[in-house]
């Protein structure tokens, strides 16, 4: 599924928060983790490095360098900051979708 960047606004912060919850990953590894998710979000890298640089400036991520197979490589990990916000976005996505559900499929 390709994923078109305007239907996705105001969710992207928070689904690259949480593909970076388990541990570091490069930005192709992140963009990897979403296509391979539930949803399979295809999103194209001009799209996942401008948002993962706008989350390091507002110090929801930290990045580093590093080399691997002779490039250069940008890792990005949550910080405390980080895992606070996903942890607030999970749970006003939770209150959203059941408000949702309960609109589109009501009880009989």
């Amino acid at each position: 599924m390709r994923a078109d960047a305007q239907v996705l606004k105001g969710h992207l912060d928070t689904l690259l928060l949480a593909s970076l919850e388990n541990g570091p990953r490069h930005g192709y590894a992140v963009r990897e983790a979403l296509r391979a998710g539930g949803a399979r979000f295809d999103l194209p890298t001009g799209t996942i490095y401008p948002a993962l640089r706008r989350l390091e400036a507002a110090g929801l991520v930290t990045g580093t360098w590093a080399e691997a197979d002779g490039r250069r490589r940008r890792s990005y990990e949550l910080t405390a900051a980080g895992q606070r916000r996903l942890a607030g976005d999970r749970a006003a996505w939770r209150d959203f979708a059941a408000a949702v559900t309960a609109i589109l499929d009501p009880a009989p």
